[in-house]
């Protein structure tokens, strides 16, 4: 994945070009994928949109972040999806990814 999809001079607002499941993980990354000012404004971008995949698979993330793992899998099971990976930033790599249309070789 790109890096720079995520990277901005300014880090003080995601880029308008992203989406707003890419702006939770952008929020995500600029915070350190830990709870803080930066959590919250990924959370309540989520939060929004309860129900649809994408932005459900993104609040399971935080919920993992949260260490708060019953409401993280509970999440999961809502987007329809699994932890795919070991770590918080192993699997915000993951989501990033699949939300950003890009594979890996």
């Amino acid at each position: 994945m790109s890096e720079d999809v995520f990277s901005t001079q300014d880090w003080s607002q995601p880029p308008k070009s992203l989406s707003l499941p890419l702006q939770a993980l952008w929020w995500i990354k600029k915070g350190g994928m830990i709870m803080g000012p930066e959590w919250e404004n990924a959370h309540a971008i989520v939060q929004m949109q309860e129900g649809v995949q994408e932005f459900d698979w993104i609040h399971a993330l935080l919920h993992w972040i949260e260490a708060d793992m019953g409401n993280a899998d509970y999440w999961y099971r809502r987007a329809g999806k699994k932890r795919a990976t070991p770590s918080v930033s192993a699997e915000w790599t993951h989501i990033a990814t699949a939300l950003s249309g890009e594979t890996r070789h």
